[in-house]
């Protein structure tokens, strides 16, 4: 297979304004845009779809290894569909967000998903974001990003969204589970967007990339 091309990692909590910048900053590179939590909610869906409790770690494994997921790219942007049906309308379902940091925390599960998301990036130039994007997925991508926000923010963010994300819970779940945690990466350059508009924060990240080397 092809090395990996260039990757633009932005990493974060849940709301602290990644998919907006990343898919902001994606548009402006000519990059293709890719959305790590995407992947991890449209395989929750799946499995909760099967009946399957999140809870039993080895049958959400094996149900996952045993399906056939294709990730692939449609108008630049991330797209995922498991045995030949797309989820997205269903990806900020209620019973989706209940139980997608219990799924994304299975050992498994992460290995899959981090095995497609290095696959986008052996064929085109990169900005991605997710929670272990620059700490775990491409640790050695120069061009690496941390956004947050208070948390008083970020509620409010999801509530205008119009989703009830127990923020603090996936918080706690993201940042405490073993494998891959939420972090900052060492050498991530972290903003906090908590009074930033979109264009600011893309701003700020161009102006980094310009000034390790990456043409804008």
């Amino acid at each position: 297979m092809g090395a990996i091309r260039r990757v633009v990692a932005i990493d974060g909590p849940a709301a602290s304004g990644k998919s907006s910048v990343a898919r902001e900053l994606a548009r402006r590179l000519g990059f293709a845009y890719v959305n790590s939590g995407a992947i991890y909610r449209a395989i929750t869906w799946h499995v909760l779809q099967k009946g399957i409790d999140a809870h039993d770690t080895d049958r959400v494994a094996r149900a996952i290894e045993s399906a056939w997921i294709n990730c692939c790219l449609k108008n630049n942007e991330s797209r995922i569909l498991i045995d030949d049906v797309d989820p997205a309308q269903y990806l900020r379902e209620d019973r989706v967000n209940e139980n997608v940091s219990r799924v994304s925390s299975i050992p498994r599960i992460r290995e899959i998903v981090v095995q497609k998301m290095r696959e986008y990036a052996r064929h085109r130039d990169l900005v991605v974001e997710g929670r272990d994007m620059g700490s775990i997925v491409f640790p050695d991508t120069p061009y690496k990003f941390y956004l947050d926000a208070t948390l008083d923010v970020r509620l409010y963010r999801r509530a205008a969204e119009g989703q009830c994300d127990e923020i603090a819970v996936r918080d706690r779940a993201d940042a405490s589970r073993p494998v891959s945690p939420l972090v900052i990466a060492r050498d991530a350059q972290v903003i906090d967007t908590s009074h930033l508009t979109i264009e600011a924060v893309v701003g700020e990240i161009s102006a980094q990339l310009r000034r390790k080397g990456l043409p804008i």
